[in-house]
């Protein structure tokens, strides 16, 4: 196998092995830090990240506030204020950075990364990079156009690393922006939006049941950035990353110029990694297949995870559903008479009849949707949904399910989407121990080769260094 030896990716020369950032309490200074420490890039999440109690003890994220805005503005505290007034309390995300910057030991290279369409990423990445000077060497950022990353980053003399699933994606950012702050590009994340785990950027010209060959969308990518004038920094290969035996290729191409890896996945099953026991043996049995490509993201992306219990009653709601019309027109004659308690819908004298039959399985409650369609849930369904919608503290820029919006009227200006769900509260209940099959567990679809990896075999969980030295061998 090709060695593969360091680069220059910002101003550092480190281990092209970067670790993927995992929101929500998953990518911490505990994990992050040792990856820089054996050469890499180490990521570290400022997505909803713990924050502690002078005692370390995690403090959890409760909403007080009888506003989604004054909840949002609690969330946006928890990020880089400790959550608020608390004596001794230490900030999220700049906890997780100190942590990280600590167990580095000088070595390698530390980034944060943001959500683009998270509740406040503009407010959060300064807070985080105000209070983080000197400790922080890039930014990496994804999900959705972030114009402003370069400027933001150049502020604080740290490098950018925007992820982009395209030519076109990253033509428009540099076109737009980044070309004014070219010396601070680090490197172009490309991720892979068929292969990745968590959100994806699959666009809407392109099959989901189809994936295509990454390479020659990172040459055209190549291509692209050397035809306007891009510096030569590398590109990074996400998703779809497991054995570095398979990528021979692409190391050391001139096509391609300078190459790096993320892997995100694989730092999950690691002695430091501060997922649940649970999480990681169960990542170890997981099969081909088992991690679905879905479109139930309040973001309104795709994104990959492991299907289970909670993903098949995502799948089962929408399909209990029919559409509907005020008046009747065309095929829709027959008076709906279950689930709508003297509203008059008019539906087609096939969807009257699965009405009537889900009904009679329990799923007697009807919710709108802003599809004019209605869906059929269980009564306590129904009201799970209601309060998850109510209770929403903006977590995310925009948001399908509740109609949130972090804009003057707080809202989409769409009705909610109940065949969506509250991402911020899935996240962060099974981050912290809760059910791994009634809750939204992301992976990438390559999670199943931990249970056909030799080194994982009798249950060996390596630590961060054992890993890092495993993938340079090639496995």
């Amino acid at each position: 196998m090709k060695a593969l030896d360091a680069i220059k990716i910002g101003a550092r020369e480190v281990l092209p092995l970067i670790e993927g950032g995992k929101g929500i309490s998953i990518s911490t200074g505990a994990s992050s830090g040792p990856w820089a420490a054996a050469g890499g890039i180490g990521t570290v999440s400022a997505v909803n990240a713990d924050s502690y109690d002078a005692l370390g003890n995690v403090i959890p994220q409760l909403y007080h506030g009888r506003t989604r805005r004054e909840r949002h503005e609690e969330l946006i505290r928890y990020a880089v204020d400790g959550g608020g007034p608390r004596a001794g309390a230490v900030d999220g995300a700049i906890a997780q950075v100190q942590k990280a910057h600590e167990l580095r030991r000088g070595d390698g290279s530390l980034n944060i990364n943001v959500l683009w369409e998270m509740g406040g990423a503009q407010r959060v990445l300064h807070g985080v990079l105000e209070k983080t000077r000197g400790l922080v060497h890039g930014v990496t950022c994804g999900a959705g156009m972030p114009y402003k990353l370069s400027e933001i980053a150049a502020q604080y003399g740290v490098h950018y690393y925007p992820i982009v699933s395209s030519a076109r994606a990253f033509n428009a950012l540099w076109k737009r922006a980044y070309r004014r702050v070219a010396d601070w590009l680090g490197a172009v994340v490309y991720e892979d939006p068929w292969r990745a785990g968590g959100h994806n950027g699959l666009s809407n010209n392109e099959d989901p049941a189809k994936p295509q060959d990454p390479y020659p969308r990172v040459h055209a990518l190549r291509q692209q950035m050397r035809e306007i004038g891009v510096p030569e920094v590398p590109i990074v290969m996400a998703g779809g990353v497991w054995f570095l035996r398979d990528w021979q290729d692409w190391i050391g191409n001139p096509e391609l110029g300078p190459i790096a890896f993320q892997f995100g996945t694989r730092p999950l099953v690691t002695t430091e990694s501060p997922i649940p026991e649970k999480w990681k043996r169960m990542l170890t049995t997981l099969k081909k297949g088992d991690v679905f490509l879905h479109r139930f993201s309040p973001t309104g992306f795709y994104s990959s995870a492991v299907n289970n219990d909670y993903l098949k009653e995502l799948q089962e709601r929408s399909e209990r559903q029919i559409a509907y019309s005020p008046d009747p027109v065309g095929e829709h004659t027959e008076l709906l008479d279950v689930g709508v308690r003297g509203k008059r819908f008019y539906v087609t004298p096939g969807d009257l009849e699965r009405a009537r039959a889900w009904m009679a399985q329990g799923f007697t409650e009807t919710l709108k949707t802003p599809d004019q369609t209605l869906i059929y849930v269980t009564p306590d369904k129904r009201d799970e949904i209601r309060k998850d919608q109510a209770d929403c503290m903006g977590c995310l820029s925009q948001c399908r399910f509740s109609n949130w919006a972090d804009n003057e009227k707080n809202t989409t200006g769409r009705k909610a989407d109940p065949r969506s769900f509250c991402i911020q509260k899935t996240l962060m209940d099974v981050a912290h121990g809760g059910s791994l099959s009634e809750n939204l567990v992301f992976a990438g679809h390559n999670a199943y080769k931990f249970s056909l990896d030799p080194f994982y075999s009798n249950g060996f969980i390596p630590s961060v260094k054992q890993l890092i030295d495993r993938i340079l061998t090639g496995d």
